[in-house]
């Protein structure tokens, strides 16, 4: 028996599983981590050693945390197979199931059809958020950066810093690119915690009312917790001085032995 079913329609219970499956892991697992990590800008000046300002505490952590991650083995091929492919995959199905869907949200409560939009729209949004963020401070796409900034793990605070506010002092075009990573951070906290909430109904483990509604709480709190650390970062990265940290994270490159480099002024 011969069936006109395409690819996608055959595969479709499979396909939604996979997809809803990157969505929590690896993606939301490195979302997680990557916002816990930038925040220890914020909870870095927490710590309570002796003899140094809470910006140096700031500044120290964050680059500790960097230069353990550029510590890893094949880094490169980490960020490929294990980050990279995985958001492509989960984009470009999320794309197509917006675009083909049929959404019927007249027949469902207020708040549902609240979720159902900006789930949509936060996908996209995220999306383009994604590859801004990663061709300008992994893939060095400097033109895309207000003064033209590059990033660098080394001087991991300072060069962010620089990349948000425009330069060592504020720009118009830099309190742009800040306003923009805390809108669309908080988007990419949103698509997270919603998705995670759906994930349980598409793979059937919340299936009573009773279920979804208290994972919902569950989902709610993470989503809690990893929008206030998203705020940190972008928050705790706008506000220091890139002069003041870029001094500190000299020092910590000379604690360490190494060379220290001069980095070039911004662009004008």
């Amino acid at each position: 028996m011969t069936t006109n079913e395409s690819f996608m329609q055959r595969n479709y219970f499979l396909l939604r599983r996979l997809h809803s499956l990157t969505g929590v892991m690896p993606i939301g697992v490195f979302l997680l981590f990557h916002l816990t990590t930038n925040a220890s800008i914020v909870w870095g000046m927490l710590d309570s050693r002796e003899g140094a300002t809470a910006l140096e505490r700031g500044v120290r952590t964050f680059q500790a945390e960097v230069d353990f991650i550029h510590s890893t083995p094949f880094l490169l091929l980490v960020e490929v197979f294990g980050l990279w492919l995985p958001i492509a995959f989960h984009s470009l199905l999320g794309v197509y199931y917006a675009r083909t869907g049929r959404p019927n949200t007249g027949a469902y409560p207020y708040q549902a059809n609240w979720r159902y939009t900006l789930q949509r729209t936060s996908g996209y949004i995220g999306i383009l958020f994604i590859f801004y963020h990663v061709a300008t401070l992994r893939w060095g796409w400097t033109w895309m950066v207000p003064g033209g900034v590059e990033w660098k793990h080394n001087f991991a605070a300072s060069t962010m810093a620089q990349i948000l506010r425009g330069g060592d002092e504020w720009t118009a075009a830099g309190a742009a690119v800040s306003a923009a990573y805390f809108v669309c951070v908080s988007m990419l906290v949103f698509h997270f915690a919603n998705g995670l909430w759906t994930s349980a109904i598409t793979w059937g483990l919340t299936i009573s009312a009773r279920a979804q509604k208290q994972w919902g709480y569950v989902c709610a709190g993470v989503g809690a917790a990893l929008m206030l650390a998203g705020w940190a970062s972008v928050l705790g990265f706008a506000t220091i001085d890139p002069v003041k940290a870029r001094e500190i994270e000299l020092r910590h490159a000379a604690g360490k032995g190494g060379a220290a480099e001069v980095l070039p002024a911004p662009k004008p």
